[in-house]
């Protein structure tokens, strides 16, 4: 078992940034590639980004590529996504989720532990 917190959410202006926060506690946080989801009113839960276990490999979705960037610090336990150059479209619940595989997979199925999500608001 390992347990998610999210932390980092808030209102931000279009334009401006956010750095998120994941903290894991439970089994070893190294054992586990770590993605960032988002779910907004009335639509799917979908992926942001995911990162590998080493943090040596990273993966985006198209419409968040080149203005967020996920990292992790395994001595931390801890996973982040900076989001820059935000827009009102970013607005959404957001969730970091761990899965045990090595893959770096785009599909929230694919994740085995999910955290309770923060809100990002972006304003226009």
């Amino acid at each position: 078992q390992v347990q998610l917190v999210e932390s980092g959410g808030g209102l931000v202006q279009a334009g401006g940034s956010l750095r998120l926060s994941c903290a894991a506690s439970g089994r070893t946080f190294s054992s586990y590639v770590m993605g960032w989801f988002r779910q907004a009113p009335g639509k799917e839960r979908e992926f942001v980004a995911a990162i590998a276990k080493s943090g040596g490999n990273t993966n985006y979705a198209n419409s968040v590529k080149g203005r967020f960037t996920i990292s992790r610090d395994n001595n931390k336990n801890t996973v982040y996504l900076r989001m820059s150059s935000l827009k009102p479209e970013d607005t959404a619940v957001y969730y970091c989720a761990a899965r045990s595989g090595a893959i770096l997979k785009e599909d929230r199925e694919e994740y085995d532990y999910w955290g309770q999500g923060t809100q990002v608001t972006v304003s226009s």
